[in-house]
């Protein structure tokens, strides 16, 4: 707080003008505090320790020095972050966790812990799905057969129909195309019939050839010449109208159209529409629709094959689970003895020469009850996502002393500086 708090005039004593807290800090110079000491302009004492005040007037008004410089608050700050952990009695809650106790082992362990409790939540998260697949597929047999029978209904519709991806929109398009065609066939049939007559010709409808035909033989025996000289002009009207009918004729000849086929294509989209009305908007939607259920058909496969399979899987898993717990619990084991020296040792330096830590790792029991239960080395305990492990810091106030939880053993000075010492050892 003298490093990095607000100044406050209340810290300065009744009569006293100025309020002032100084370090000296040795053996602490790694490259991070050598950087921020001569950004600052400070300098090393003559001894190589490095010398930090911080001072408050009574007016509230604060200074702060560094190596023997005026420097910003916020430069002593951010070397207070650097090094220096503060402690208090309220340190102390954080002992009386469980949780927070096999966190301080995990932490000392390093990879020794970390690689195998890696390897034991990769395993337990997957040990954990097949569990619930089990439990869900048997309890709620009767409910997911039912499902199963509506998707199986759907997959035979579907299959039934064959449709092909984006089958729908290249029929839309075909079906377009063939209207066209159609209209064009209608177009060119009638013009053609216009010049040429009907096509089972019926007097009735001649067509222009047929009425200029009878035109020509009109004028070819008139007594009157000019009419006579009319006639080679519808001579020439007749072969400029043949030579349209022949074209017309070879343009219809020329139209792909099948009659048959629009009929085809328009009987194939209302199958389609069968689909897209129940299951998706258009056919490639209703595909993804049957893929889907055949993912969720292979989950609800209930039968006695498929519930075998899975305990298998089960009973795989827990055994591999098993290796890796206690792979986990012997790790811990071995470094819960090297924790409890380094901070029996520590303990030392803090007016409890005395004391002696120990720390416990011992299997969580649970029953068969427990839906995390796994069977480790013979015993039933709870596989939870930290592993199957209660950890425990134990305190022997001095040598003839009974081993008790810390925080029963310990005053709350006491906890501050187990608190410290686990610090320290860290």
């Amino acid at each position: 707080p003298c490093c990095r708090g607000r100044a406050e005039a209340s810290k300065v004593r009744n009569g006293s003008g100025r309020a002032s807290v100084e370090g000296r800090f040795e053996g602490v110079f790694a490259g991070h505090v050598a950087r921020i000491v001569a950004d600052a302009g400070g300098e090393t004492d003559e001894d190589g320790s490095l010398i930090a005040l911080r001072s408050v007037g009574a007016d509230g008004r604060s200074r702060a020095h560094l190596g023997g410089r005026s420097v910003p608050v916020s430069v002593l700050s951010d070397l207070a972050d650097r090094l220096l952990a503060v402690h208090g009695q309220n340190d102390q809650l954080r002992l009386l966790r469980p949780s927070e106790q096999r966190e301080v082992l995990d932490r000392f362990a390093g990879d020794d812990v970390a690689e195998p409790l890696r390897q034991y939540r990769e395993v337990r998260d997957e040990w954990l799905a097949v569990v619930a697949e089990l439990t869900e597929r048997t309890s709620r047999s009767r409910e997911m057969a039912q499902q199963a029978d509506l998707l199986k209904h759907g997959l035979d519709e579907i299959a039934a129909v064959d449709p092909k991806p984006g089958e729908d929109a290249e029929l839309a398009e075909q079906v377009k195309r063939l209207t066209a065609t159609e209209e064009l066939r209608a177009a060119a049939s009638g013009a053609q019939a216009a010049v040429s007559g009907a096509a089972d010709g019926d007097p009735d409808q001649p067509g222009a050839l047929g009425l200029i035909g009878e035109a020509r033989r009109r004028l070819a025996g008139a007594d009157d010449s000019a009419l006579r000289d009319l006639e080679p002009r519808l001579a020439e009207a007749e072969m400029l109208l043949n030579d349209v009918g022949a074209e017309l004729g070879g343009y219809l000849d020329g139209l792909d159209a099948d009659p048959g086929l629009l009929e085809q294509i328009l009987a194939r989209q209302a199958e389609l529409k069968t689909l897209t009305r129940k299951y998706a908007p258009d056919i490639d939607g209703v595909l993804a629709w049957a893929e889907d259920a055949n993912s969720r058909l292979a989950s609800m496969d209930t039968s006695e094959e498929a519930l075998a399979a899975l305990a298998a899987r089960r009973d795989e898993l827990a055994a591999q689970l098993a290796v890796h717990a206690a792979a986990v619990s012997a790790a811990r084991t071995v470094a819960a003895a090297e924790l409890a020296g380094a901070v029996t040792e520590e303990l030392s330096g803090l007016a409890m020469g005395q004391a002696q830590i120990e720390v416990t790792v011992k299997r969580r029991a649970t029953d068969a009850s427990d839906p995390q239960a796994l069977r480790v080395d013979g015993e039933l305990v709870h596989a939870g996502g930290s592993g199957v492990d209660d950890v425990e810091l134990m305190l022997k106030a001095h040598p003839a002393a009974p081993a008790m939880p810390v925080h029963k053993a310990a005053s709350g000075g006491e906890l501050s500086s187990v608190m410290l010492a686990i610090e320290v050892v860290l």
